[in-house]
């Protein structure tokens, strides 16, 4: 069910440095039940694996500071969602929902041999790894969720930063507009990569030296939804908003830090307090920051990680309590 290689190339037009962990990153792919593949990669061999849950758009290159600090320790996995990048499209365009995406990690970690792991989500990941742990508890040691949700996206981003007076059904109104017109999605991969390039260009000129993993992070976002699927990048919005674990919280027995940038207006701060206050046992910790905290507060949320890593290892968490 896998195939795997030891080649890697970055894609043209690559721009965050993470040539170093090129010669330790290997490449896989799993089918799954559907028959989809899969792609994903590999940096490390430790006994414990943490699964890297990316945000709808995101990379490898997205958990570079993880990456960076934990692979001579755990074995770190991170892969293409269904229907982007160097994975496959399901012949069903209507099976790019979030459960697809949870039994896609899965057959990626049958195909490693592994049984369980912990998931660490960011943004869309948060709900992939939620789902994970309230469908197939077994295969999930612990949760470590990052800047995201419980579900309904489109009720929720930019509040209460910004309370905008439009139904959700708006919103996928919108989006099944561009879906069905290629010129349309043409337009709108252009004008989503203009601005970011201009920005960084204007921002070099204006503050000259090498930029900050923020900020290349977020070029090299831009360029990559720029080059993929936007018909299967929007339909993944729409099932963002279709997907909600709320109601099976209080179910979930599993070891969980809460990771929110209090100004984060894209999964606002106050959702991960409800994910927090809902979940048995969760740890909330509210930084300073966006929805990039990882980026922008690195060493502090390394710090977390390996807090809650060691204290999993040594016993499950009890109490729920807030940190800055």
């Amino acid at each position: 069910m896998s195939a795997a290689s030891s080649d890697f190339a970055p894609s043209r037009g690559f721009v965050v440095p993470y040539e170093r962990v090129f010669s330790r990153l290997r490449r896989g792919t799993a089918q799954a039940a559907d028959g989809t593949q899969i792609a994903y990669e590999v940096v490390g061999d430790g006994r414990e694996t943490l699964m890297l849950a990316n945000g709808l758009g995101g990379r490898l290159y997205s958990w570079l500071p993880l990456i960076d600090a934990l692979a001579d320790e755990y074995r770190l996995i991170s892969w293409d969602y269904r229907g982007l990048f160097d994975s496959g499209s399901p012949s069903d365009p209507s099976a790019l929902g979030v459960p697809d995406h949870a039994a896609d990690a899965l057959a990626i970690l049958d195909a490693e041999g592994i049984e369980r792991a912990h998931f660490v989500g960011w943004s869309m990941g948060v709900q992939v790894s939620l789902e994970l742990a309230a469908h197939h508890r077994y295969r999930v040691q612990s949760l470590l969720l990052i800047n995201g949700t419980y579900g309904q996206v489109f009720s929720t981003a930019w509040q209460p930063l910004l309370r905008l007076p439009v139904p959700h059904t708006l919103w996928h109104g919108a989006m099944e507009a561009f879906i069905q017109r290629p010129q349309a999605l043409s337009a709108l991969r252009t004008a989503a990569r203009l601005p970011a390039e201009a920005a960084f260009a204007v921002r070099k000129r204006l503050l000259p030296g090498r930029p900050s993993q923020r900020t290349l992070g977020l070029r090299q976002y831009m360029r990559d939804v720029a080059v993929t699927n936007t018909a299967n990048y929007l339909r993944l919005f729409q099932e963002l908003d279709a997907h909600s674990v709320y109601h099976l919280l209080p179910r979930m027995q599993v070891a969980t830090t809460v990771i929110a940038g209090r100004y984060d207006p894209l999964t606002p701060c106050y959702q991960s307090r409800e994910i927090a206050a809902r979940l048995p046992g969760a740890t909330l910790h509210v930084l300073h920051g966006t929805h990039f905290v990882l980026m922008e507060r690195p060493k502090r949320v390394l710090e977390l990680v390996r807090d809650h890593l060691d204290r999993v290892a040594a016993q499950p968490m009890r109490g729920t309590q807030e940190a800055r």
